[in-house]
C-alpha cells in the first residue's frame, strides 16, 4: 500500500502545444475505451482536421505516473474542462480518481486559468470538482447529468412517414433557428458558436434532415474515431413531436454510418429525460456509462461586523 501510494503521490502533468503530438500520445488509451471517450476524440478529430473552429489554444494534458498514462484532460475556450477515465490501481482505487484531479487542478491554477466547469465521467468529475474547489476555493454545482450511449446493431422500428436527406446551405435560416433552439433546451441558453456549428455542419455534410411533406426533423452525426460515429444534436421542433420522426431520423442515420464502416454509433442523453432515452433505447442504443456537468462559481465574501 505505503509503495503505491508514494508511486501515486509521482504522477506528473505533461502539457502539449501540438493537437498531432497530443493525439499520438493519448490515442491507444482513449481508444481502449472508445464509448467513455467518444467526447474527447472527437474533438481531437476537429482539432486535427478543422482547427479553424477554435478560437483559442485548447489545453491538452496528460497525467502520467513512470511513463504511464492516468489521465488525459482537454479542453477548448470557453467551454468546461474535459476528462477522461481515470486508470485506476488495485490497491488504492479510491484515490486515483482524487490525486489525478489534484495535479491537473493545480497545474491549471498555476497556469491562472479559469474554468467555467467540468464534464466527465461521474466518479471523475466529482473528483475535480472538489479539487478545483480545494485549490481555488470556488463553488461547484451539478448541472446535468447525461448517459452515454452504445449502439451496434440498429433494431427494427415502425419508421414514420418521409425519409432522410442531407441539409442544404438554402435551408440556413431555418436550421439555425432549430439549432438555437436546440442550445436553448438542452444548455438552458445561447452558447455563442450556434452560427460556426451550423456552417461547420451544412460545409462537412454531416447535418441531415427527415423529410416528409416539409422538413420536419434534423440529426447531426458522422463518423469521428477509428470505429465509430458520432450522433447528435438531435432536434424536432415542437409542432412536429410526438409523431416518431427523430425516432426514425436517429435511426435512419445510424443505420448509414453503420454502412459506412462504423462498428458502433455513439450518442449523449439527457438521464432526466425518459422521453429521449425510451427512444433510443428502442432503436438499439445500451446505456454505457455515466457522464456528469458541473458549474463552478467564486464565492462571495461575507462580511461579518461584531
Amino acid at each position: 500500500m505505503c509503495d503505491d501510494m508514494t508511486a501515486i503521490s509521482k504522477m506528473k502533468v505533461n502539457r502539449f502545444e501540438d493537437a498531432n503530438q497530443f493525439y499520438e500520445r493519448v490515442k491507444d488509451y482513449l481508444l481502449s475505451h472508445e464509448a467513455l471517450h467518444i467526447l474527447l476524440l472527437r474533438i481531437c478529430n476537429t482539432l486535427i482536421h478543422h482547427p479553424q473552429r477554435y478560437d483559442c489554444q485548447p489545453y491538452l494534458a496528460t497525467v502520467e505516473m513512470d511513463g504511464n498514462l492516468v489521465s488525459v484532460a482537454m479542453r477548448t475556450p470557453p467551454r468546461r474542462l474535459l476528462l477522461s477515465k481515470v486508470e485506476k490501481f488495485a490497491a488504492v482505487e479510491a484515490i486515483c480518481a482524487e490525486r489525478s484531479s489534484e495535479a491537473i487542478a493545480q497545474d491549471l491554477h498555476s497556469h491562472q486559468e479559469q474554468l467555467p466547469g467540468v464534464s466527465g465521467l461521474a466518479t471523475e468529475a466529482f473528483a475535480f470538482a472538489q479539487a478545483w474547489q480545494s485549490v481555488t476555493n470556488q463553488s461547484y454545482k451539478l448541472d446535468k447529468q447525461l448517459r452515454i450511449h452504445q449502439l451496434d446493431k440498429v433494431q427494427p422500428i415502425s419508421r414514420s412517414g418521409g425519409y432522410l436527406r442531407l441539409g442544404t446551405e438554402d435551408e440556413y435560416l431555418l436550421l439555425l433557428d432549430w439549432y438555437k433552439a436546440f442550445a436553448i433546451e438542452a444548455f438552458g441558453s445561447l452558447q455563442g458558436d450556434e452560427e460556426r456549428s451550423l456552417e461547420h455542419y451544412l460545409s462537412q455534410k454531416t447535418l441531415y434532415i427527415w423529410q416528409d411533406e416539409v422538413s420536419v426533423s434534423m440529426v447531426c452525426g458522422k463518423v469521428s474515431t477509428p470505429n465509430g460515429g458520432w450522433i447528435g444534436p438531435v432536434y424536432t421542433p415542437k409542432n412536429y413531436r410526438r409523431k416518431g420522426y427523430a425516432t426514425s431520423c436517429v435511426a435512419a442515420l445510424s443505420q448509414t454510418l453503420l454502412d459506412q464502416g462504423c462498428r458502433y454509433c455513439f450518442l449523449f442523453t439527457d438521464s432526466a429525460n425518459p422521453t429521449s432515452n425510451h427512444i433510443y433505447k428502442t432503436i438499439g442504443y445500451q446505456r454505457v456509462a455515466d457522464w456528469n456537468d458541473y458549474s463552478f462559481t467564486e464565492n462571495k465574501a461575507v462580511n461579518v461586523t461584531a
